[in-house]
């Protein structure tokens, strides 16, 4: 695995910059701010001897949640989750406060799995991932640490599709909390977070308007509903297309257009994949597009939108504008990539809304904390407890001055009783 080191940053001189984003979006974060000032009360330190190693989107949000699990005592290492999203300054400023960071803006593949091994240096007993490659470094490269490993926690759901895939091959060798599947995290980061954050990217890469478009939104999980009811809510005349026939009658019964993806392909002005799987859109659906159209990916990975049908299609490839890549075919129609076909909302905007991911964060923390104490976990994919979970919600929803109703003693009562 080699040497321990520090920190691979781009550019140390970019400190004080990352430094003033990070206090931009420290004020946004009311519950991340209430878990670290009373888990650290009277000057405590839960995490003190626990080492926590992090692949995650290295921007300012981010930062919050490290820095914090090292002001309560943790050795933090990080890793950037994806080359397009990961911020310069960022990570310079976080080097400056002592968090061993492995990142760069634009990382090549090859760096990418270095910075992860370097992070896996420190020998981690604690895992905060993003998509699972962290794991599944650990169980195909490094199987000897798994044993100190006392837990994790993973937020995506490309992630925990994956980690679901070890445990029934019964191969995850370690307890990891499925913080994607936490109340706290899906209703409101997938679909509040994706649908405003997507919107955000395509809108600024582009600086085209969205209303009288037609979008084709392919997957109504929870992150293609919220990103469908932006796009509503901005004027778009929304397609989805769904393999799951209750997703579909959901989304004919919100009011979309469901089509296959053939005929959308036709129709669709904007794209965006939303499915967490592979070659989605590939070369059948780029031969029957129209002229101009907007391709992007709001799943984990660069697999989505498939860039070597694209390259197939195409007599001609270059970049129309920044995060924007043209392939123009022997007709003269052009396809517009936006973002390499990654994340659109992190590789072409800063991600999620800071107050989403204040709670993701606070779930994702508190799921630290609760392992680090000592709870006694199984190996394999486990769901967060719903004390986290509960405790997320009621701490946002406190931080906004709402208060919630009570039930009266007889209303518990009712509710626990069989008889009538």
């Amino acid at each position: 695995m080699g040497e321990r080191e520090n920190f691979a940053v781009a550019d140390m001189n970019l400190a004080a910059d990352g430094h003033r984003r990070i206090n931009w979006a420290w004020q946004y974060m009311p519950v991340v701010r209430l878990i670290c000032e009373r888990a650290g009360a009277g000057g405590k330190r839960p995490l003190d001897g626990h080492t926590i190693a992090c692949c995650l989107h290295l921007e300012a949000k981010t930062a919050c949640l490290l820095k914090v699990l090292r002001e309560l005592g943790a050795v933090v290492a990080a890793a950037g989750s994806n080359p397009l999203s990961t911020q310069d300054s960022i990570c310079a400023a976080l080097a400056d406060d002592g968090i061993h960071v492995f990142s760069r803006h634009g990382m090549s593949a090859s760096e990418y799995e270095e910075n992860l091994r370097k992070t896996l240096a420190w020998n981690p007993d604690i895992i905060i991932d993003d998509g699972c490659d962290t794991v599944a470094m650990i169980h195909e490269h490094y199987p000897e640490l798994a044993s100190k490993i006392l837990g994790g926690c993973e937020e995506t759901t490309t992630g925990i599709k994956r980690l679901r895939a070890m445990d029934s091959e019964g191969l995850l060798k370690f307890p990891m909390l499925a913080v994607n599947d936490a109340l706290s995290k899906y209703l409101f980061d997938n679909r509040y977070g994706t649908g405003q954050s997507v919107w955000d990217g395509i809108v600024r890469t582009t600086n085209c308007v969205v209303a009288g478009k037609n979008v084709v939104v392919v997957g109504y999980g929870w992150c293609g509903k919220g990103v469908a009811s932006r796009a509503a809510g901005l004027g778009a005349h929304v397609i989805v297309a769904e393999i799951n026939p209750h997703r579909a009658l959901e989304a004919h019964m919100d009011g979309y257009r469901v089509m296959d993806l053939l005929d959308a392909s036709e129709a669709g002005e904007i794209f965006i994949t939303v499915t967490g799987n592979t070659k989605v859109l590939r070369k059948e659906h780029f031969e029957r597009m129209r002229d101009g159209v907007l391709l992007s990916n709001a799943g984990h990975f660069d697999v989505e939108v498939y860039i070597p049908h694209l390259e197939e299609v195409a007599m001609k490839v270059y970049d129309a504008r920044d995060n924007v890549r043209t392939y123009e075919k022997a007709d003269g129609r052009k396809l517009h990539l936006l973002g390499e076909g990654r994340l659109v909302n992190l590789a072409a905007a800063d991600g999620h809304p800071i107050e989403i991911m204040d709670t993701s964060f606070a779930t994702q923390l508190l799921s630290a904390l609760y392992i680090a104490e000592g709870a006694k976990l199984e190996p394999g994919l486990q769901r967060v407890p719903d004390s986290i979970d509960d405790a997320v919600a009621r701490y946002k929803v406190e931080s906004l001055g709402i208060k919630l109703e009570r039930l009266t003693p007889e209303q518990e009562k009712y509710l626990n009783d069989w008889r009538e």
